[in-house]
């Protein structure tokens, strides 16, 4: 599962220091030279971290505000370079979580993304929609319930396709259980949205501790395994997980 990141600099001896750095941890990177374009990439793609020169790129610090008030990067790791000009607790203010001084060494630079590199796994995780093919069994508020198709899973909700369009009744709970285990999740949620087709997006609002666990270690497992399957070339990694 490789990591991705975006780097906005225009000091090519920050590109000759971080991209080896990222390299050995398996993290691409796209580099841009301006504000303005790292700005639209920001609210169209969804990056594991994001790394700004902050003094030595004009209105960086402008960029590293934006992308904590962002909806596609608002959780992104984020790196602030700097060069004598901008404060440590001036960036921390801004949203950066870590912070790389000019000049910038090799051994630094992975020191830091060493120490972040948990970090945007854990996030990875968090927003990566595994493809699922899994019954799931909806309670209405009102009485009654639904059994509809989870078509993607993810540690904060799930995909669902009904044979009808969902109804405006309040859906209380949804039960569903995960290949390949005997746990029952048992989970309130929150419809995010509906077409008229009958698909739609819920929102785990309580995940018990146990229920959390095990979701994050089967979404951990599949993920490795699809990586290593991708990697080897023996399956599809976009074929959904069916119960």
């Amino acid at each position: 599962m490789e990591l991705e990141s975006l780097l906005l600099s225009r000091d090519p001896e920050v590109l000759r220091v971080l991209r080896p750095a990222l390299d050995k941890l398996d993290i691409s990177v796209e580099v841009c030279t301006g504000s303005e374009a790292a700005s639209e990439i920001l609210a169209s793609k969804k990056f594991d971290a994001v790394i700004i020169d902050c003094d030595d790129v004009y209105g960086g610090t402008d960029v590293l505000r934006e992308v904590r008030k962002g909806s596609s990067n608002k959780s992104s790791v984020t790196f602030a370079i700097l060069n004598g000009i901008t404060t440590m607790q001036a960036v921390f203010g801004m949203g950066a979580m870590f912070v790389l001084q000019k000049p910038i060494t090799l051994a630094g630079a992975l020191r830091s993304f060493n120490a972040a590199y948990g970090l945007m796994h854990r996030e990875r995780r968090r927003y990566f929609r595994l493809p699922v093919e899994i019954p799931v069994t909806m309670l209405l508020e009102s009485g009654g319930n639904i059994k509809v198709t989870a078509f993607d899973l993810s540690e904060g909700g799930m995909a669902i396709l009904a044979p009808k369009p969902l109804p405006d009744s309040a859906i209380s709970q949804i039960q569903f259980t995960l290949p390949d285990t005997a746990h029952l999740f048992q989970l309130k949620v929150q419809v995010a949205w509906k077409d008229g087709a009958g698909r739609g997006g819920v929102r785990f609002l309580e995940l018990p501790q146990a229920s959390r666990e095990q979701l994050e270690l089967w979404i951990l497992k599949k993920l490795e395994q699809r990586q290593r399957a991708h990697l080897t070339g023996n399956s599809d990694p976009r074929a959904p997980i069916r119960r």
